[in-house]
């Protein structure tokens, strides 16, 4: 009846009609503009058919529909969100045209129905879902509300609480959740899916099911009165814009529209969520996080092209160093299926990282994330030891002890003569330069860096460092093992600091600056946090150790003497010797207590202030503008250094190296997109009105000749 190179429409037996989603060249089906166009040329097909008593609709793919095509909407972010009418109109009325087919329409829900995917579903009149599958609108999660009838349906489907939960939070939901909030009519196991589907079809054509009632409930206003209506939605947005925060509009913008629309009928219901799409679509929180979705594909793209030239798959790991990281690496290589080696030099260590293993388990076991059968098995693939024996049958060792270089050569040569010539030795050095550690070794091929971030569980980040004898088999393995692990890997080339901690260390003497001149370490953390950091500079310092940074500035200033050498003491000089370390010990710029919860809580300390007093200036109120523009400079110029010296290969593996390792607001899109949301030209000038204060402060050369010709880092 209809054959394209997205889907086709074939004829079965008693009149039904079979639409069968298949985007050629592809691995997954989704909604670009072939797809749309061919849909449109399809439903017309079936729209003018005299002899279709019935449409099935199904894919021939592992999942349904992934959602629209994002890249396709770039242009529409380019020109400030004015075109996406253009980009909603062609599908909305393709789904309202199978909503009013003289015939009922079935969806076999499969895989992955997501955004744009489950609008189709919910268009159709019934809805049959594998239990293998996830369905959801996570619109809101790229700064977006759904645009083609998400709002609109899902509340008169399902009810306008379940809506406001589904749309608003962006998640997934499961088959069990999808079927007691009514989105979807039956859950059956994979291999049924198609027979069900097509049983609840016949059904439906035998009169046995009202598909018509179904679609009035669908095109009608929601059945709420006006009380009930201002209750479910006001309460919500307060709620919602609470949870989210000012930088985040888009849930409640959804809302908004929802409830705006809950007295219409379906098409000005349409017209309003467009409206809404189209406001939500212009601002640049929602630019910025299409940017990190790009940029999250495009930095697992690479790992996935690194995974494929990989000589061998990590079957074996071991880690040397137990305690919390080692600990850590150990828990995550067991979690996610390879069994790991985890050695020390003593006991006490062993039970240290046994014991971070064995606590992290235990919180899932206790929310009821796991059951305690699964804790155990996943312990029993961390074997603790004090000897290499049988490390000759592992595939890679990560190398996790003490950040000194000379235990790191002597540690790394040692477990170089017990592992087979062919294992891949990685160090987990967050600043020593992998060139040089890999003095130490006989096969300077097969190491690199492995770079885990605090705590390894939570954080998404892994550095993958290439030294300058690295091999490609070497990244590809440790790349593979990463991914195997569930982390974002992230290929950079050797220096001091590497990338994430070479351009936070810049941020921190932006912070010490501001300390020296008399800025208040609590001002500058609230206005930092408001910016959208996670954790103000002070916060932050405390959480790393003054200690470890300490350490890491001595690296640092070693590494790029002309710009990060000390010229004074700083605050964190004078915490360091004065044994505040942070958390670790208690007080650093905070104190530190436990609340009823026994978790960590940060309390002023009036100590700190005493301590700072003699070497810093009065102190005095500073501009919001000024203390972000002195402490986000020195780290955007010190990036655009990395970028510039192929440190790291694009601005978006940079941008999410920020994002997934030290918490860089995702709503600003990363630090180059931050620079191309306020214009390279206005940094420019910003670093210019404080370049006074040392190198650190100056825009590079190329940023210049990029203000000067108009360029941006994105493209969008």
């Amino acid at each position: 009846m209809y054959n394209g190179s997205a889907l086709s429409v074939k004829m079965l037996d008693d009149g039904i009609a079979e639409m069968i989603f298949d985007l050629q060249g592809e691995s997954v089906n989704k909604f670009d503009s072939k797809t749309v166009k061919e849909l449109e040329e399809a439903v017309d097909l079936l729209d003018d058919a005299d002899d279709v008593k019935g449409l099935l609709i199904t894919s021939a793919k592992p999942v349904f529909i992934v959602g629209a095509d994002i890249t396709e909407f770039i242009p529409m972010f380019a020109a400030g969100g004015h075109t996406a009418d253009d980009q909603l109109g062609g599908n909305n009325e393709n789904f309202n045209i199978i909503e009013e087919f003289d015939f009922p329409t079935v969806v076999a829900i499969n895989g992955y129905a997501m955004g744009g995917g489950l609008e189709l579903c919910l268009a159709c009149d019934f809805r049959v879902m594998s239990s293998a599958a996830k369905i959801g609108l996570p619109e809101t999660k790229l700064g977006l509300l759904p645009g083609w009838g998400g709002t609109v349906r899902l509340p008169r489907i399902a009810g306008a609480d379940t809506a406001i939960d589904w749309i608003a939070s962006g998640k997934e939901q499961r088959p069990d959740a999808a079927l007691k909030a009514g989105v979807v009519d039956g859950v059956v196991a994979p291999e049924d899916l198609r027979d069900a589907a097509l049983a609840v079809l016949q059904d439906a054509i035998d009169g046995k099911m009202d598909y018509e009632a179904r679609r009035d409930q669908k095109t009608e206003p929601l059945k709420l009165n006006e009380t009930e209506s201002m209750m479910v939605f006001e309460t919500s947005k307060a709620f919602v814009a609470g949870t989210a925060g000012p930088n985040y509009p888009s849930p409640v913008a959804a809302i908004s529209a929802m409830q705006h629309a809950a007295g219409k009928y379906r098409d000005d219901a349409l017209k309003i969520e467009a409206e809404a799409f189209v406001k939500m679509a212009g601002t640049d929180t929602a630019s910025s996080l299409i940017g990190i979705f790009l940029a999250d594909q495009l930095i697992g793209k690479k790992a996935k092209g690194w995974e494929k030239q990989a000589d061998k798959k990590v079957e074996r790991a071991a880690v040397l160093g137990a305690g919390i990281m080692g600990g850590g690496i150990a828990y995550q290589s067991a979690l996610k299926g390879t069994p790991i080696k985890m050695k020390d030099i003593n006991q006490a260590g062993l039970d240290l990282g046994l014991d971070e293993a064995n606590g992290l388990l235990s919180k899932q076991v206790n929310r009821g994330r796991m059951k305690v059968e699964k804790m155990g098995s996943i312990l029993a693939d961390i074997d603790p030891t004090l000897s290499y024996d049988n490390f000759d049958s592992v595939d890679i060792v990560v190398e996790a002890v003490v950040e000194n270089p000379k235990v790191k050569h002597m540690v790394l040569a040692d477990v170089e003569k017990h592992v087979n010539e062919d294992a891949i030795i990685a160090s987990n050095t967050s600043t020593i330069s992998i060139t040089y550690l890999a003095e130490a070794l006989e096969r300077p091929e097969n190491f690199c860096g492995m770079h885990f971030f605090n705590p390894v569980h939570k954080m998404p980040l892994v550095e993958v460092i290439r030294g300058e004898k690295t091999s490609d088999t070497a990244i590809a393995r440790t790349v593979a093992y990463a991914n195997k692990m569930g982390k974002k890997a992230i290929v950079v080339n050797d220096c001091p600091g590497f990338l994430v901690n070479r351009v936070l260390f810049p941020y921190f003497a932006g912070f010490m600056d501001l300390l020296r001149d008399g800025a208040d370490f609590q001002q500058v953390d609230k206005v930092m946090e408001k910016f959208g950091w996670p954790m103000g500079p002070a916060y932050l310092m405390d959480v790393v150790g003054m200690d470890t940074g300490h350490h890491g500035q001595a690296v640092m200033a070693e590494g790029f003497p002309d710009r990060m050498v000390g010229t004074y003491k700083t605050a964190g000089d004078a915490m360091y010797e004065a044994d505040r370390l942070g958390q670790k010990n208690g007080v650093g710029f905070y104190k530190y207590e436990k609340d009823k919860k026994g978790r960590m809580k940060k309390v002023a300390d009036e100590a700190s202030y005493e301590l700072l007093a003699p070497i810093t200036a009065e102190r005095k109120e500073f501009e919001a503008e000024e203390i972000i523009a002195r402490m986000m400079v020195p780290m955007a110029t010190e990036l655009a250094r990395c970028l510039e010296e192929k440190i790291v290969e694009s601005p978006a593996e940079a941008d999410m190296a920020l994002v997934y390792g030290v918490g860089f607001p995702p709503f600003r899109g990363g630090l180059f997109k931050w620079i191309d949301t306020i214009g390279i030209e206005e940094f420019v000038a910003m670093s210019d009105k404080y370049k006074d204060l040392g190198k650190l402060y100056d825009a590079t050369e190329a940023q210049r000749e990029m203000a000067a010709s108009g360029k941006k880092y994105y493209n969008f």
